[in-house]
């Protein structure tokens, strides 16, 4: 009888059988791949239910899953847990249900949490103990599933996960006694918006409600200055930008946290030195860093390499590539970056500036750079009229040429936003914002872009100028809440909540154990590449100095070279009026 599979076609040479082990019977073979996977599913609940043994222990049942399954779906969705819920999911009868909770307890595997002041209604939460076990189950299990279920090449799963995965944050063991909530007041970027997506889960974490309000940078500022002016704070916790400490701790508005880190011994040793150094103020630690991010120059790899071109290390080479990617007729501009009149565009210069060789202000040499932590009076001379300035604008000139239509109005959102749906080959971004393309996959940009530091002029070195936003409290703040309102920085900020907040649309992290964890890695190449750039030393505070009125000369390097590149002004005419204007502010006038 003509089998149908093959009904129509001529066999040839080569489809003939080759030995006694070939089957030609399409039946046949189609009922061995049918066996396959049965059996590739039989392999992997088999390893799954080995694997449970890490997760229940050797005392452990395997009734105890359902319960263990909620507990930590409850967890990650923010949704209270009771003895009676836990035990109604369980699938057991009430009384087994309830002897397997007190197990689970006994065992240290969940945390019971008194609801009310009686302490006689409690929440029912997984123990650190067991979302530590959680993520060694689930690392194995989704190893397992990509080797045996998707059929991916992939080493043969180990036992355990390796030491770097970052568990998943545990509740507090009591929780926050905060009349009216937690309030925050955070800055509107990737890293909050996680955070505040997550609120539902950060309220379960720590048994309070939690209220937030986030600003852009110009208007988080003005809040910050409006808050401090209040008899007592509207807040309990703030985000500040990492060159605004040394203002702030000046004028008073933040709390020393260095009482409060000794007493709990909170763990800052793997958080990147410079961040750590960027929120302290003559020694003293007002902040902790949240995020970190990186000026970078990002750039399409397929395009350069289409053109023949390599990833530019120097200012000259940036403007090659520039020109010779740049086609308006295309719609493709070479670089795009802050042009935007004041705070956006007073970034560009200090951090281009940097990248010149030349801090805004008069900053110590050092053999890796400046100084910015240990800030002499006479360190506090503005360098508007220094060779690195007057580069530095010239350089910008130039890029003008390449650049898209309406630079002059761009800001960090807009550049990077250029880049993203690719009307730029390339541009100066803050990792901050690398979301927009490295999560976007109808981005032209996606899985298509490099990382480098910012190009250097003749006398520069390679430099990320380091941006970002710690977390601290307000001076302020009611005396009563202090205790209460640290406990909540501190479960915000530790490197298993940053490992969430980079799970769920970050990709900014403070800490080298968040950045090398192979889950968190996998992510994007970013942060590899960030952690490898701060590694060799390129990522440094110093080319936005966390001085007292920092911002001021910021804004005003935004406003004057706005108008040299909008042609109202001569390049001398601007860096001499912008001199005479930092000299004239009560910071910087006696050191000029």
């Amino acid at each position: 009888m003509t089998n149908p599979a093959t009904k129509g076609r001529h066999r040839t040479e080569h489809e003939r059988p080759e030995g006694p082990y070939e089957v030609v019977d399409s039946k046949s073979a189609g009922q061995k791949a049918i066996r396959d996977e049965q059996i590739r599913f039989v392999d992997f609940v088999g390893q799954i239910y080995d694997g449970a043994e890490t997760l229940l222990g050797p005392a452990g049942h395997q009734r105890e899953m359902r319960m263990i399954l909620h507990l930590i779906g409850s967890h990650f969705d923010g949704q209270l847990v009771t003895g009676s819920s836990l035990a109604a999911a369980s699938g057991l009868s009430y009384g087994t249900a309830l002897r397997t909770i007190d197990d689970l307890d006994e065992r240290g595997l969940l945390v019971r949490r008194e609801r009310t002041a009686s302490g006689r209604s409690h929440s029912l939460h997984p123990s650190a103990k067991l979302l530590a076990r959680w993520r060694q189950f689930a690392y194995r299990g989704d190893a397992l599933m990509r080797g045996t279920l998707r059929k991916e090449a992939t080493p043969k799963p180990r036992r355990t996960a390796p030491p770097t995965v970052l568990p998943p944050p545990s509740v507090l063991d009591t929780k926050l006694s905060l009349g009216g909530g937690l309030r925050v007041l955070v800055h509107a970027d990737p890293t909050f918006m996680a955070m505040l997506n997550l609120k539902r889960q950060f309220e379960m974490i720590m048994g309070t409600g939690i209220e937030s309000r986030a600003h852009s940078i110009d208007r988080l500022r003005v809040e910050l200055s409006a808050n401090a002016k209040r008899a007592v704070s509207q807040y309990d916790i703030v985000a500040v930008d990492l060159p605004w400490f040394g203002e702030m701790a000046e004028e008073g508005r933040l709390l020393p946290l260095d009482a409060l880190i000794a007493e709990t011994g909170f763990d800052q040793s793997d958080i990147y030195p410079d961040a750590l150094a960027s929120s302290s103020w003559q020694g003293v630690q007002y902040g902790v860093p949240i995020m970190v991010s990186g000026e970078i120059l990002v750039y399409r790899k397929d395009l350069l390499a289409a053109a023949g071109l390599e990833p530019p290390r120097t200012v000259e080479q940036t403007l090659v590539v520039a020109r010779t990617l740049h086609d308006p007729k295309a719609g493709l501009a070479g670089i795009s970056w802050n042009g935007g009149r004041g705070t956006p565009l007073g970034h560009t210069f200090l951090m281009i500036m940097s990248a010149f060789g030349q801090p805004i202000i008069d900053l110590r040499p050092t053999n890796d750079g400046f100084d910015a932590e240990h800030v002499a009076p006479a360190n506090m001379r503005p360098m508007f009229q220094s060779d690195a300035a007057r580069q530095t604008v010239e350089y910008l000139l130039d890029l003008l040429e390449v650049s898209p239509p309406g630079i002059l109005q761009m800001n960090w959102y807009d550049r990077a936003r250029s880049y993203a749906t690719g009307s730029a080959a390339m541009a100066y971004s803050h990792s901050i914002l690398a979301p927009i393309h490295e999560t976007d996959q109808t981005s032209p940009a996606h899985l298509c872009t490099g990382y480098a530091p910012h190009p250097t002029g003749p006398k520069g070195r390679p430099i990320v100028p380091m941006g970002g936003y710690s977390l601290a409290i307000p001076a302020n703040i009611a005396a009563n809440r202090i205790g209460e309102v640290w406990r909540a920085l501190q479960a915000f900020t530790t490197a298993s909540a940053t490992k969430l907040y980079l799970a769920n649309g970050s990709l900014a992290s403070p800490r080298t154990s968040v950045s090398r964890d192979p889950e968190v890695a996998a992510l994007s190449p970013l942060i590899s590449a960030i952690d490898e750039m701060a590694g060799k030393g390129y990522m440094r505070m110093w080319p936005r100095p966390p001085v007292p009125g920092i911002a001021d000369l910021i804004a005003i390097a935004g406003e004057e070279i706005h108008d040299v590149l909008s042609g109202t002004k001569t390049m001398r005419e601007a860096l001499t009026t912008a001199q005479g204007r930092a000299e004239y502010l009560p910071q910087f006038r006696k050191n000029s």
